[in-house]
């Protein structure tokens, strides 16, 4: 289809039709403009070197045959407990996140808490949780408890609140109004109307992302022993630090394994039981 076509309007005259008006045809010029600035200054602001970009592919070859064979005698010793840690971390910060984004996630959704206020507050946590990167959150705690696990997992808990509280505000504000008005009619208490009215329409949705959040936290506590708190990434800098290549080749393949069978876990669990 052309972007211009001409007709008649009732005078006579030809009227042409044009997909965009001019005022929308300089904003969207203002747009493209904007972006290839932002991106042009993003490349300055990165200050790649030439000659360490050539020899890039030479070092990254080096690099693997540092990594070749891997050390796979290291993981009874150095990395099993270390990866079971990182299970442990994930998987109880997931529980206490969800214990607190749960209420913060009820005072969130407007059509359970009538307070502007209250809604406003709640909002504030949820979004300073998901602005505070985990490695943060870590460090946080680590100057608090001492490095090791309890920081780790608290770490996890902290960062996942805004996440599971924010996506299960979204889910009760979608909820039918239908089952809430019937309970509701029958003179029920809120916290009946919130497990017979609420909570079988937001169940399916509520697993969904504990599920999904348990896997994106084993994907992050992996990488907190880097700054000290407990689990694999302990394992991953000390061999790091150490340039004991083969052993991080084979840290890396426990993380992969164990993100790939979290991924598969997670996939079968929403199948079978959601």
């Amino acid at each position: 289809m052309n972007a211009h076509t001409s007709t008649l309007n009732p005078a006579g005259s030809p009227r042409v039709w044009q997909r965009y008006s001019m005022g929308q045809r300089l904003l969207r010029f203002a747009l493209y403009l904007l972006v290839v600035a932002a991106i042009v200054q993003a490349i300055r602001g990165v200050e790649v070197i030439p000659e360490f970009l050539y020899d890039a592919p030479e070092q990254m070859a080096d690099l693997f045959r540092r990594m070749w064979p891997i050390d796979w005698a290291y993981y009874p010793g150095g990395v099993h407990n270390a990866l079971i840690e990182t299970l442990h971390i994930a998987t109880l910060g997931t529980i206490l996140s969800v214990f607190m984004a749960v209420p913060v996630g009820l005072l969130a959704a407007n059509n359970l808490t009538p307070s502007k206020t209250i809604n406003m507050l709640a909002r504030l946590i949820l979004v300073s949780s998901r602005s505070v990167n985990s490695l943060v959150w870590a460090l946080l705690f680590i100057a608090i408890f001492g490095p090791g696990a309890l920081a780790g997992t608290l770490a996890i808990a902290f960062r996942s609140i805004g996440f599971v509280g924010k996506l299960v505000g979204e889910a009760i504000e979608e909820a039918q109004r239908g089952p809430i008005e019937a309970v509701t009619a029958t003179g029920a208490s809120k916290a009946s109307v919130l497990w017979y009215a609420y909570w079988p329409q937001i169940r399916p949705a509520f697993w969904s992302i504990v599920l999904l959040r348990w896997d994106i936290n084993v994907r992050e506590s992996a990488v907190l022993g880097l700054v000290g708190a407990g689990g694999i990434g302990m394992a991953l800098d000390t061999a790091l630090n150490l340039f004991q290549w083969d052993r991080v080749a084979l840290v890396l393949a426990a993380i992969f394994v164990v993100v790939v069978l979290a991924e598969i876990i997670i996939t079968q669990a929403r199948k079978r039981i959601l």
